[in-house]
């Protein structure tokens, strides 16, 4: 198989093109380093073009698939209409794209766009747009759909991601990262009050797998996610125990506006089950662990 991987310097798209090229596909990378890195890509043997996906590329090579994970992701980009545009423009190229090779789209979604709205959250519920982020994925999705019966093309609305290779991304990077940083330091993890909100933390290793399913799923749109809820207090505790601490938590106040800040996510995984075959493989423990290790391995 013939792969391009867009935003395949970022966190997941790196994960992804490493592990399609272990898996012998060839693969093709574009980025324009907006906010990936290269040292993402330092066991990386393909082919990487240096472009912004959301301007015409000319490409020689001939795609079976196309896994467009490029994206302005920071809801706090200070630029909501380059945001908007970027995201909506690039998926639009990406599908014509495919079109012309014929061949298979599996593009990045977000969970961001259920907003505050309850949990396990499901494909078809209401949304509640909290992000002009959110808001470009949710276009994109509605765009999908016109295009079910047409082409191959899957959306995945990712849960809360982590794992190695997300160093770069700074503040946006997962908690389970700035807590790691902030523990192994010996300092106390710091949550906002009182640490109750709930995330469904899914390790990237899971994240890829279910990239790389939904060549062979039906288009449509689905959740990747654990399906399981975990706290922030519960963050501390595993990774405490993994860690071999005791640390106590510092509780600071909230600095966000709670009307763009998303309490609590976890996934309805049941279409995801049913048509992704997929099911997350790491438990929320495991994942940490593993991560904990690769990370421990690059100090």
């Amino acid at each position: 198989m013939k792969a391009l991987v867009t935003g395949g310097a970022g966190f997941i798209g790196s994960n992804l093109a490493l592990e399609l090229e272990k898996q012998g596909h060839e693969v093709i990378v574009v980025d324009n380093i907006f906010s990936g890195t290269k040292d993402n890509l330092n066991e990386f043997n393909g082919i990487f073009i240096e472009k912004d996906v959301s301007k015409p590329i000319e490409f020689e090579e001939k795609f079976d698939a196309i896994f467009h994970i490029a994206a302005i992701t920071d809801p706090r980009h200070d630029n909501d209409e380059e945001t908007y545009n970027k995201n909506v423009e690039g998926f639009k190229l990406m599908v014509k794209l495919a079109q012309e090779h014929n061949a298979k789209l599996v593009y990045a979604s977000t969970a961001n766009l259920y907003g505050n709205k309850p949990v396990p959250m499901k494909e078809d519920q209401e949304k509640e747009i909290i992000t002009v982020y959110g808001k470009s994925k949710l276009k994109m999705d509605e765009m999908a759909g016109e295009l079910f019966d047409e082409m191959h093309i899957v959306g995945l609305r990712f849960f809360n991601v982590f794992g190695p290779r997300e160093a770069h991304k700074g503040r946006p990077a997962s908690m389970i990262y700035h807590l790691y940083n902030q523990m192994k330091s010996g300092n106390k993890p710091k949550l906002f009050k009182m640490g109750e909100q709930i995330r469904d933390h899914i390790y990237v290793k899971d994240i890829v797998r279910a990239v790389i399913l939904a060549l062979d799923a039906p288009s449509g749109v689905y959740n990747v996610g654990t399906g399981v809820g975990t706290s922030f207090n519960e963050v501390v505790k595993v990774l405490n125990e993994v860690l071999g601490k005791e640390l106590e938590i510092e509780y600071i106040d909230m600095p966000y506006d709670a009307k763009t800040y998303q309490a609590n996510t976890q996934a309805d995984t049941t279409l995801a089950e049913e048509k992704l075959k997929f099911k997350a493989e790491f438990s929320f423990k495991e994942g940490v662990k593993d991560y904990v290790e690769w990370m421990e391995e690059q100090r």
